[in-house]
């Protein structure tokens, strides 16, 4: 019999969590950016391999929280380790141990679920910071005097080439178990489709915008209307201020058009439909503290 297992992947905000599950999946089922706070909701990415079904569940970020949104992504994080078969854990040691990744040493420590793997990824990285990652769980594990009972397998990894990532793969089918799938072989992720739509439609812009408003950028998406193979798709841009909703056009428009154009593209590819994106650019202010724009953005455990 094949063997299964649920993978909470875990750690703080732009670790190269959404990359390395892409890359195990073997298709991009999370959006991907240099930008803190990429992922904003909990994507789950199926894995089908000779030896059984991997399902990872990809999550935001772990941060300082700033408002409501903030706040939200830290505990959709937590909730995502709890009630997991395996918790992976990664770490960006390309840099010193951070607050937020001793944090997640300190909750393993404490926790000591019996299957963990710490992933220290980006390891083509010069300097790469392994022994002082193992120095810091040394630390956490012990900081209560005795031992942890958590015996973390290690593995240094970079998410980027599938080689690199394969280390991975053979420690998480390590812990996994006999059963039977949980999904069909040809299924990659379960997103909901309006949330897959708003993450790809949130990437392209992040990508023009970089740091100038990324955390302050919402996508709501409103309806989809399906003609044979055609979707149109009606789109809410959000940002709080309306100095904000020029950046996000662009001048002539250019910036808005561009993210629409590479959106589709994407989209017409991942669905084998042809998508016609309609974006509206709306000034919102404090949606990030809207309970019910989060609630239909899928930060709060709806899809509306």
């Amino acid at each position: 019999m094949a063997k299964v297992a649920i993978v909470g992947v875990v750690g703080r905000t732009n670790a190269g969590k959404s990359t390395l599950v892409n890359r195990l999946v073997g298709e991009k089922v999370s959006i991907v950016s240099p930008v803190e706070q990429t992922t904003r909701n909990t994507v789950r990415g199926i894995v089908a391999d000779p030896r059984g079904q991997l399902v990872l569940l990809d999550t935001p970020g772990l941060h300082k929280a700033v408002g409501t949104l903030g706040t939200l992504l830290n505990r959709m994080a937590r909730r995502s380790a709890a009630g997991t078969d395996v918790t992976c854990v990664v770490f960006d040691a390309s840099q010193e141990p951070q607050l937020e990744d001793v944090g997640w040493m300190q909750r393993v420590a404490k926790e000591a679920p019996e299957k963990v793997v710490f992933v220290l990824n980006k390891a083509d990285a010069k300097p790469f910071f392994s022994t002082m990652f193992r120095d810091a769980w040394n630390e956490a594990s012990s900081a209560g005097g005795a031992p942890s009972a958590a015996k973390p397998v290690w593995v240094e990894c970079c998410a980027l080439s599938d080689e690199g990532a394969k280390g991975v793969m053979d420690a998480l089918f390590g812990f996994a178990e006999e059963g039977e799938p949980l999904f069909p072989e040809d299924v990659v992720t379960d997103y909901p489709r309006k949330l897959a739509i708003a993450d790809t439609i949130r990437e392209k812009f992040l990508a023009k915008l970089h740091q100038e408003l990324p955390h302050e950028l919402g996508v709501r998406v409103k309806d989809i209307a399906e003609s044979g193979g055609r979707w149109t798709v009606a789109v809410d841009v959000l940002v709080n201020r309306p100095s904000q909703k020029p950046i996000v056009i662009g001048r002539s428009a250019q910036t808005i058009k561009w993210a629409r154009k590479a959106a589709e593209k994407d989209l017409s590819e991942t669905f084998g439909v042809k998508v016609m994106l309609e974006l509206w650019v709306k000034v919102e202010p404090g949606w990030m503290k809207n309970p019910k724009i989060l609630a239909e953005m899928g930060y709060m455990g709806a899809v509306i």
